[in-house]
């Protein structure tokens, strides 16, 4: 059994005692198969009634903390963890399932496999509407911009999951792709290049930077909305919650 990157993830059944150090992975689990689960960061914050022990963040889990919770299995994710308590985690005789995602099928795809091959269970039904849903890409239809930082402002760029999420909902990310592009996955930029940039809408999140009404919409001129972080950000559940919201963009 490997997993994302290739690793041998030494498991002789199924796991039923799960560390996960991501996020939107956790409300996967959480969503079909709450047993299995039991702990979590500090950052999961869905669902809300989510019971499991805490082990601090997704770059600073308390690796003691999660050999005492005796895991089966601990899932991380290579964007989000970093490599060095992974590499711990191993060495301590932990097994460690990490997840590469970079685009809307990597994460179908990499689910799927977790599931099935990690968890021994079927394809959940959040995860059958998912993949039915953002089968086909849809018409470019509008042009954005979407900022994730402030002081400096960065913007989701290419080669990111949710850069593909907004191509496949036929949103185009003029900061990552046309004359505007800025090289790298979450590029630096100023406010005025975000303005030049000729997005029709700039959405801001309220994750991982909380943008509010009076935090980010004074200092561009572009038209903005205020849109969920965890729609344009988290894999999972959030999957099906994030067509329905992008379709709905004007």
């Amino acid at each position: 059994m490997r997993d994302d990157l290739g690793h041998d993830v030494p498991l002789t059944a199924p796991a039923t005692r799960v560390v996960s150090l991501v996020p939107s992975l956790t409300e996967a689990l959480a969503a079909s198969a709450p047993d299995v689960l039991v702990g979590a960061t500090d950052w999961c914050t869905h669902p809300a009634d989510l019971g499991a022990s805490r082990v601090r963040g997704t770059k600073n889990p308390d690796l003691a903390a999660i050999r005492a919770l005796s895991p089966d299995l601990v899932v991380a994710n290579q964007e989000e963890n970093r490599e060095l308590d992974v590499r711990r985690l191993r060495e301590a005789g932990v097994a460690v399932w990490v997840t590469r995602i970079e685009t809307v099928e990597e994460s179908l795809g990499s689910m799927s496999r977790l599931f099935a091959e990690a968890l021994g269970l079927h394809e959940p039904p959040w995860l059958a509407a998912a993949r039915s849903l953002w089968s086909e890409p849809a018409t470019p239809r509008l042009r954005v911009a979407v900022p994730i930082w402030r002081d400096p402002w960065m913007v989701v760029g290419s080669s990111t999951y949710t850069d593909d999420l907004l191509a496949r909902a036929g949103l185009v990310n003029v900061l990552a792709h046309g004359p505007a592009e800025h090289d790298g996955r979450y590029p630096t930029v100023t406010p005025a290049e975000i303005d030049d940039a000729g997005a029709d809408v700039v959405l801001l999140p309220d994750e991982p930077y909380v943008f509010t009404e009076s935090d980010g919409p004074e200092a561009l001129r572009t038209p903005t909305r205020l849109v969920s972080g965890r729609l344009l950000t988290w894999y999972g559940p959030a999957m099906v919650e994030a067509h329905g919201m992008l379709a709905a963009l004007p």
